[in-house]
């Protein structure tokens, strides 16, 4: 309770994110994934916090894996957390974004790691995933902290990238070995679904997908903020997406790490 004393932001980042350790390890992925996020929404209402903005990921959509299916019930328990907040005037709002470029356990470490050996394992050529740097996952954060009003979802378009094209990126001369798909993987990784497009609102670089609360107005929303609202049947998924980072492209962000 005490880290909270005099804060008014909160951005809540903490979870157990790798796919496979959530698997066998379910006990302890709900611990921290669900009851943390409980935690968080407590104390910033009890504390008087401004503003919390809570990070989620494309799994949560449509969530095949305990990963995902944590983080959505995160996602739903920050929502929430602004009709628990009551008379307070604690606001929550939730981002959602795709794989971050080169953080811990992803990727990129792994490939590189692999490259020594001089073979790259691919669990299928056909992956796609989405893909966002951490300065871009950041700023897009403070963007959200100034656009909130309270129970939002908010959704970057960002780039995706195809898995043998990363492969090719970092080490063009290894050999490549198809090992499968491993528990709880998706082939594409969805944003938006069919369900979740019903109530979003379109940007020209971002989503908002607006929360069903009975006393939260669509019409209004977007007559105050712009915006239009997605035709029926529309998802975002990394396969669907019009963004595509090519080999060269995907090159200079390793680069950069």
């Amino acid at each position: 309770y005490r880290a909270m004393d005099g804060v008014d932001y909160v951005v809540h980042a903490a979870a157990l994110k790798q796919v496979p350790a959530a698997e066998y390890n379910p006990i302890e992925a709900i611990k921290t994934n669900i009851g943390g996020a409980e935690n968080i929404v407590n104390v910033a209402i009890d504390r008087g916090v401004k503003k919390v903005i809570a990070l989620s990921t494309d799994k949560a959509c449509n969530p095949i894996n305990l990963y995902g299916a944590t983080k959505l019930c995160s996602d739903k328990l920050f929502i929430a957390g602004n009709a628990y907040a009551g008379s307070k005037e604690t606001r929550f709002a939730v981002v959602r974004y795709g794989n971050v470029v080169g953080s811990r356990g992803s990727v990129i470490p792994f490939f590189l790691k692999c490259k020594e050996q001089g073979v790259i394992p691919i669990t299928d050529p056909r992956m796609t995933r989405f893909w966002i740097t951490l300065e871009q996952g950041v700023n897009f954060v403070l963007k959200s902290f100034e656009r909130m009003q309270g129970g939002e979802l908010f959704v970057p378009k960002i780039p995706s990238m195809n898995i043998m094209d990363l492969a090719k990126a970092v080490a063009p001369e290894c050999e490549i070995k198809i090992v499968g798909i491993r528990p709880g993987e998706k082939l594409h990784e969805y944003m938006i679904s069919e369900e979740d497009a019903r109530n979003t609102v379109e940007y020209e670089d971002y989503y908002v997908i607006q929360p069903e609360f009975t006393w939260w107005s669509k019409d209004k929303y977007i007559n105050q903020n712009g915006g239009k609202k997605l035709p029926d049947g529309f998802s975002y998924n990394s396969k669907n997406n019009t963004k595509w980072l090519t080999v060269e492209e995907l090159r200079e962000i390793i680069k950069e790490l």
